[in-house]
């Protein structure tokens, strides 16, 4: 009888067995300081690895990918076409987040008494210091120094680069194909360390999951049990109704995109980080019949500007601790919320601790109290995980989208990936 060996499970399971073992042991090793911060290096160490191999992924695969498309009027046709796209799902999910917290009106059931609050001071100076303009945005996305853009991880500038260099290679014909086949190699060599990176994941999401249980204990989960189901509910009906309805108009199933990136969706929960599954999802996104230069422009362009999680999360925040002080918000004070965090969320969008700088720095426009968010901290990166899955999933439809669009598309490849990724459940 041949020996079972953990290894031959999917690596989709073996995340979902780090995820059960880190609860486990979290719970077993509630307020452990010892556990906590060994967990949390086991966690940050893996987080890191993926972290090292994604920017020489994007900037790879962009510009091979921009530099075979070789047209500028293209590129900027889909640059408009991607941007218009993420603003019209962001501005939807954020009505949703606001609609859903006025209809459910469940802040009003809590009791401020019994929260406890939570230090928020990084977060409040991060807001204080970052710039919440779209015009400062815009202006980030030339590098004065591209040395310095890779180094502080920042991909927009990253992406207007590696856009430029690709169209710098397509213009001198014959002489860039070197350059080409290299950066081809490169992008090849990075997918095969993500592979192997993979296989340490369940070790990074146990550790990932047991600090974050350990630190908070389930007891301390109940007071605010309703804003954290109604944000799974919430997000859960974003991912199948808007983004089901959204796919459906294109040709595409949501169900379909779910089974083919089920992985990086257990992966993106348990770790509360949509970075560590950039390289996967665009090898996947080529897969389902994708062209790379859409794939490579799109998904690392959506992790800064199509962040559909966070935008719900940041409706629902808001609404929920207007109405856990009691304050009624009329409709024009609701749409004045609305555009100012469609506004602040492009302008904090990569911003460590985004989400709570965004509502930092919008809920004060229309009276709620800023000290109000310091009650919901403590839950952030239960929610957090639910937020992150909405992204990685609204990223993988952006792309198909885009591609079918433009005519990037192939059905074949699509059609047959779809159906090996079928036989295999």
């Amino acid at each position: 009888m041949r020996k079972f060996k953990f290894w031959r499970l999917s690596v989709g399971w073996q995340i979902l067995i780090g995820l059960i073992v880190g609860v486990i042991l979290g719970v077993i090793f509630s307020d452990n300081q010892a556990f906590i911060k060994l967990a949390s290096n086991v966690g940050s160490t893996f987080i890191s690895l993926i972290s090292m191999v994604v920017l020489p992924i994007v900037i790879s695969s962009l510009i091979v990918g921009i530099a075979n498309m070789g047209d500028l009027h293209k590129l900027g046709r889909i640059g408009v076409k991607t941007l218009i796209y993420f603003e019209i799902l962001s501005t939807i999910a954020f009505i949703v987040g606001i609609v859903i917290a006025n209809v459910t009106d469940f802040g009003s059931m809590v009791d401020l008494s019994k929260l406890t609050k939570a230090d928020i001071s990084t977060y409040v100076k991060t807001a204080e210091h970052t710039h919440s303009s779209i015009v400062d945005v815009l202006m980030s996305i030339v590098p004065s120094n591209i040395f310095d853009a890779l180094g502080s991880g920042h991909m927009l500038p990253v992406v207007f680069f590696s856009a430029l260099f690709g169209l710098g290679l397509a213009s001198i014909g014959e002489q860039g194909k070197v350059v080409i086949d290299f950066l081809n190699a490169v992008a090849a060599t990075m997918f095969k360390i993500t592979g192997w990176v993979m296989h340490v994941a369940p070790f990074g999401v146990a550790g990932l999951i047991g600090q974050t249980v350990a630190q908070l204990g389930l007891e301390t989960l109940k007071p605010l049990s309703l804003f954290i189901v109604m944000a799974y509910i919430t997000m859960i009906f974003f991912i199948f109704v808007v983004l089901g309805v959204t796919s459906r108009l294109f040709g595409f199933k949501i169900t379909e995109q779910i089974a083919v990136v089920k992985e990086e969706i257990i992966l993106s929960f348990t770790t509360a980080s949509s970075e560590v599954t950039l390289p996967k999802l665009i090898e996947k996104s080529e897969k389902l019949g994708v062209s790379p230069s859409i794939s490579s422009f799109v998904i690392p362009t959506g992790y800064t500007f199509n962040l559909d999680g966070s935008a719900i999360y940041q409706g629902l925040a808001s609404i929920f601790i207007a109405q856990a002080y009691g304050i009624h918000l009329n409709f024009s004070q609701q749409l004045t919320l609305l555009l100012v965090l469609m506004m602040t969320s492009k302008g904090m969008a990569g911003t460590p601790g985004a989400s709570f700088v965004v509502l930092l720095a919008s809920v004060g426009t229309v009276g709620i109290p800023t000290a109000g968010i310091a009650l919901i901290a403590g839950i952030d990166r239960i929610v957090d995980m639910a937020r992150t899955v909405v992204n990685v999933i609204g990223n993988v439809t952006a792309t198909l989208v885009m591609a079918k669009s433009e005519n990037e598309f192939d059905q074949a490849t699509h059609d047959a990936y779809v159906a090996s990724v079928k036989a295999k459940n």
